[in-house]
């Protein structure tokens, strides 16, 4: 077999399994929709972890406020911003967070201080970029109790306005869509698994029986991990896409994107640096490549189609439909070579995010 056949053969492979992958996805990933808050239902606490987040908070807090929840809790992370100010005025209880004691991380650090002091049955920690629509809590509670989950994780639909915020950040739904088919997560082994930080719904006796956000204090993945550590630990895991109920802007910007995706990549890789650049090399040999050889050669065009297909059908699935969400399909060919400072970032193993600074998994 010559090395183009053995080339085409693996990516036809590599496609072919994220197609069928999608293709479950579409049959059986669970979806939210809005719902009314159950006659008999627990307590709930929301819990917003926010450093520097002032320039969301009033997207927040006025559709969370508006959810029912028994209560809204905001810590503020030694914001510098005015974050508590802007909290306190949109009518959310603010807490203000103690400092980072060694050997945390500062997300799990604040989601720990929410959780101590909250005092519902369920406790959903939400980042403060989520839009939260009517309706929301009750499609989070219904699909918890219907899944019988210890852990529901939502993805929020992406908000992307400009251009720049297009680029890379709908990858968090390919990703998720090609490769996780949703069955799996019934699987007992605890590999089986992922998360979104979110939204992150837990039932309190299953989050406290495992310590919190202590079993990932020093993790900048860290909800991934507490999926798979909870999972391991005997507990259940659900997840679901957001559609109507809740959606997110993440980045507003490429050089955002860079800088978030730059953050997790290296934890996602496994912490190697060998794996970070196979990835790279392969994503270019996947997407890129096609692009370059001779479109007379056989199955090329079909390499290519695959390519240009993928996010828009991902997209599709998630509810993003405008004719701008399905265009980016188009960016396939550039996708991998926009992703190359991302996994610059992830080689050089120092991590600076919110203002603070970390490598190897270890605060600076």
């Amino acid at each position: 077999m010559t090395l183009a056949r053995a080339y085409q053969r693996a990516l036809g492979t590599f496609f072919g399994y994220k197609a069928a992958t999608l293709l479950v996805n579409a049959l059986t990933f669970p979806r939210l929709r809005p719902r009314p808050l159950p006659s008999a239902r627990p307590s709930v606490s929301l819990l917003v972890p926010a450093r520097n987040e002032a320039h969301n908070l009033p997207e927040l807090l006025p559709g969370l406020l508006a959810q029912g929840a028994d209560e809204v809790l905001v810590l503020d992370d030694g914001s510098t911003d005015g974050t508590a100010e802007v909290a306190r005025r949109l009518g959310a209880r603010v807490l203000t967070g103690a400092p980072l004691p060694p050997g945390w991380h500062g997300k799990p650090w604040a989601c720990q201080q929410l959780g101590q002091v909250a005092r519902g049955e369920v406790l959903i920690f939400t980042d403060a970029d989520v839009l939260w629509h009517p309706g929301a809590l009750g499609a989070v509670l219904h699909e918890l109790a219907r899944a019988g989950a210890d852990l529901l994780s939502v993805y929020p639909r992406q908000h992307n306005v400009t251009p720049g915020e297009r680029l890379l950040t709908p990858l968090v739904d390919a990703v998720l869509l090609t490769f996780l088919p949703a069955p799996l997560l019934r699987f007992p082994h605890h590999t089986a698994a992922a998360a979104n930080g979110q939204v992150m719904a837990f039932r309190r006796e299953a989050y406290t029986r495992v310590g919190g956000h202590a079993l990932v204090r020093a993790e900048l993945l860290e909800d991934v991990l507490f999926a798979q550590r909870l999972k391991a630990r005997g507990g259940r895991l659900a997840l679901a896409l957001g559609q109507s109920c809740l959606g997110v802007r993440m980045y507003r910007s490429y050089p955002a994107s860079v800088a978030g995706f730059g953050k997790n990549a290296g934890a996602v890789h496994g912490g190697s640096r060998l794996v970070l650049v196979l990835s790279a090399a392969w994503h270019l040999a996947a997407y890129s490549l096609p692009w370059l050889l001779p479109g007379r050669r056989r199955g090329v065009w079909a390499l290519r189609a695959a390519g240009l297909l993928e996010r828009a059908l991902v997209n599709l699935l998630t509810g993003r439909r405008a004719p701008a969400d399905l265009a980016e399909g188009l960016l396939g060919p550039v996708t991998p070579l926009l992703a190359l400072p991302v996994y610059w970032r992830a080689l050089r193993r120092r991590v600076t995010w919110k203002g603070r600074a970390y490598r190897q998994g270890e605060p600076l």
